[in-house]
């Protein structure tokens, strides 16, 4: 790893320690929100984050060969060898937007592929069984415009979620509308898009965080209730195994690989220093758990799992 390497990514979990530390504004605590009553499904994962109502939603999977024009990792070969302890030799990668009910709010935070991209488009009966219509989805927050995160916003031409905002960040609804894959996107989504800054207040519970390097205005959401708190992290990381385990390995998917290492590096350490709660929208469902030191790198710790059938 470069000097430089080192040096932004020590100035980047610096940022992220301090604003992880920091006492959130004294304000009146938010009403529990009301209890969620979802249906029996493996593919939803009710859980709280203080008095927030909070569901993991699957939407579908990528399994992808570890071979050059599959994997995002030019270097095969130091993939396979991160996966021998697994047993398996294909990568991974599950899609689960999250559900947040409170502060008088339904936020749906990504809205997966939307059945593209050889996923299963299992979003919407998900969604079902946690409990909710599209329709009562007051907010939608996006970390960043590829297809398996705003490949769900729309269906035969029109919004899934007539009655949400659509909130982003203002460097990637830029972005967004000059991507030639997305443009039959843009005409529909534009009246509900609202675009903020980095660390915006999206909501009274969620804090907007920059996470340079995927795409130009990628964004996690630090969400907080009381004592608790959890970071979605989008795509600063994919694979619980590979990103975790080499995040100096360069990812043909992002938009700026040096910045997209050094942000893997200060998120792999504060959440390792603060024993963060962090959710993984690629990683194995529900995407729940922490990261821990491991010799001189990192390890996934997931949070328990309903069995599978």
């Amino acid at each position: 790893m470069t000097t430089q390497f080192k040096l932004a990514a020590a100035l980047i979990l610096s940022g992220l320690i301090v604003a992880g530390c920091q006492k959130p504004a004294e304000k009146a605590q938010a009403p529990a929100a009301p209890a969620v009553q979802p249906t029996a499904s493996v593919d939803v994962y009710p859980f709280t984050i203080g008095a927030l109502q909070a569901v993991a939603l699957k939407d579908g999977d990528l399994v992808l060969d570890n071979a050059k024009g599959q994997s995002p990792w030019a270097d095969n070969a130091g993939v396979a060898e991160v996966l021998r302890p697994t047993g398996d030799t294909k990568i991974h990668l599950s899609i689960q937007p999250l559900l947040i009910r409170g502060d008088d709010k339904v936020v749906l935070i990504d809205t997966g592929a939307g059945g593209g991209m050889g996923t299963q488009g299992k979003l919407s009966a998900s969604l079902a069984a946690a409990g909710v219509q599209p329709g009562q989805v007051t907010d939608i927050l996006i970390s960043h415009g590829h297809g398996d995160h705003v490949g769900g916003l729309v269906k035969n031409d029109a919004l899934v979620f007539p009655n949400a905002t659509i909130r982003m960040s203002a460097a990637e609804w830029t972005a967004l509308q000059a991507d030639a894959e997305q443009a039959a996107l843009i005409p529909i989504i534009t009246p509900r898009v609202e675009t903020f800054e980095p660390g915006a207040q999206v909501t009274p519970s969620i804090t907007a965080v920059s996470l340079q390097g995927h795409t130009p205005g990628h964004t996690g959401y630090e969400i907080v209730s009381g004592q608790d708190r959890l970071l979605y992290f989008g795509d600063a990381l994919h694979s619980s195994v590979i990103s975790v385990e080499r995040p100096d390995f360069v990812n043909a998917w992002d938009f700026n690989s040096e910045a997209a290492v050094a942000t893997r590096l200060a998120l792999l350490g504060r959440g390792a220093t603060q024993t963060l709660r962090v959710y993984g929208v690629h990683f194995p469902f529900p995407g729940l758990g922490t990261f821990r030191r491991q010799a001189d790198g990192f390890v996934w710790v997931p949070e328990s799992a309903p069995a599978q059938p």
